[in-house]
């Protein structure tokens, strides 16, 4: 019981955390007038925090009820935790320096939610997930359902790019430096990162779960 307090405690934060940051940004924009939606919800650090907001906050809530998390869920927990990492990968190695959009000149984002989604929650969703050994023990192949969710991002993305000529990152955009070669190098890095991350991950966790001898309640 203590052990789905404390998770169920930290994953609820953590959840809240995520989407109420996904609120402030929204909120603070639709003040300066400056609010987007089409382009907001774009975003793949957007998407994933609200992703992953409600997954680890829907877990939280379960455990705080008593209840176990089933392997269905776990998997989810786990598409959330490497799509949280990517993000904040991609965010400071990529991103942190990114020109600004003309029409936000003289606008600076909310530091609190920006530092929540792309470096706090990051970390705090990789911890839970390791650290949270009992529970559902999915085979470590179930780990390649971590690339879904970013393909079907990337092909929404290059489908409106395509359409209307907004991307919401450079380096998808086939007609940025390096053409169409560079936007498919950086495709097949996106999948084979997330695919990698996944194994490791999860293999990190099951080895975990083994050695303490973790039972699934």
């Amino acid at each position: 019981m203590l052990y789905k307090g404390v998770f169920g405690t930290i994953r609820t934060l953590i959840g809240l955390a995520l989407l109420g940051s996904v609120i402030w940004q929204v909120a603070d924009r639709l003040g300066a007038d400056l609010f987007r939606p089409t382009e907001y919800f774009a975003y793949f650090s957007i998407t994933s925090a609200m992703l992953a907001g409600l997954v680890v906050l829907t877990s939280g809530v379960m455990l705080l009820r008593g209840k176990s998390e089933s392997e269905r869920q776990n998997i989810a927990r786990l598409v959330a935790v490497v799509s949280m990492i990517i993000v904040g990968t991609v965010y400071h190695l990529l991103l942190g320096d990114s020109a600004i959009d003309p029409r936000d000149v003289g606008y600076d984002w909310p530091r609190i939610p920006n530092a929540i989604i792309h470096t706090y929650a990051p970390v705090l969703v990789a911890l839970d997930y390791l650290f949270s050994v009992k529970g559902a023990k999915p085979r470590l192949l179930k780990a390649a359902w971590v690339v879904v969710y970013p393909l079907v991002w990337l092909g929404l993305s290059i489908i409106r790019g395509l359409s209307d000529g907004w991307w919401p990152y450079w380096f998808i955009n086939p007609g940025s430096e390096g053409g169409v070669v560079a936007m498919l190098t950086y495709i097949f890095a996106i999948a084979a990162s997330f695919i990698a991350l996944g194994f490791v991950v999860l293999g990190i966790r099951l080895s975990a779960a083994k050695m303490i001898g973790a039972d699934n309640k």
